[in-house]
């Protein structure tokens, strides 16, 4: 076998770098594959804006390589220039005490919803012990936001350290993800899904979870939380 030469070598690593591919996706042969492609550069809030807002956004800065909400200055959710529709979406994330936020998909912007969760699911992501109010458990890390709930396989790392998750959406199938397992999965749109909403936080939002495609949001609600490694992959 010949050996590789140096700028060989350059050209294969620069073609990576092109592509964008997930560092920790195993490669494919097959054409049909889609690749995952980074939603954030580690260096700057390039493909994210406010929610419902356009100009620069200075509520969310990047720190050591991380999207950081510092908390405590006003300016609301970031939400990606792309919409998807269907996906799988991976991050790492930490929190700090009392800290509370959440990624959120197929959000509309319009100026009829002042909030990203009055029309996208939200994966939610808070401090569950540190929180200085009792929490319900719908409230919790890694539910479907006020809907669904995480199953025992939640397993959750202490505050101030590292966790990765991720959501699937497929054609209305939803799952969770925590740390390298499957914590709850579902159906939207079904009767169960559309029984939970017409019972519980949603019922007088008639749009939230209705739309098929949409922008992803970061959530903006107090203290400082950190995401890095954001990688989508369009199903």
């Amino acid at each position: 076998m010949k050996k590789l030469s140096i700028l060989s070598i350059a050209l294969i690593l620069l073609g990576l770098q092109a592509f964008k591919i997930h560092p920790n996706k195993p490669s494919n042969p097959s054409a049909k594959i889609k690749t995952w492609k980074s939603l954030f550069d580690g260096k700057t809030l390039a493909g994210w804006h406010n929610y419902n807002r356009k100009g620069e956004v200075k509520n969310w800065v990047v720190e050591d390589g991380s999207l950081v909400c510092p908390g405590g200055i006003e300016g609301g959710d970031i939400v990606t220039d792309k919409q998807y529709a269907n996906f799988e979406l991976s991050w790492d994330w930490k929190v700090e005490k009392g800290a509370n936020s959440g990624v959120l998909y197929h959000v509309v912007e319009d100026a009829k919803f002042p909030y990203t969760s009055e029309t996208g699911p939200e994966y939610q992501i808070i401090d569950d012990i540190g929180w200085p109010e009792k929490l319900e458990d719908w409230q919790k890390t890694g539910c479907d936001y006020a809907m669904h709930l995480p199953n025992s396989n939640k397993n959750l790392m202490p505050v101030g350290e590292w966790n990765t998750s991720k959501i699937i959406f497929n054609r209305g199938h939803v799952e969770h993800w925590l740390n390298g397992k499957k914590i709850l999965s579902f159906t939207a749109w079904d009767a169960d899904w559309n029984k939970k909403k017409a019972e519980g936080k949603w019922k007088d939002h008639t749009d939230y979870g209705m739309a098929k495609t949409g922008v992803i949001a970061l959530q903006e609600h107090g203290k400082k939380t950190f995401y890095k490694n954001i990688w989508i992959k369009e199903l």
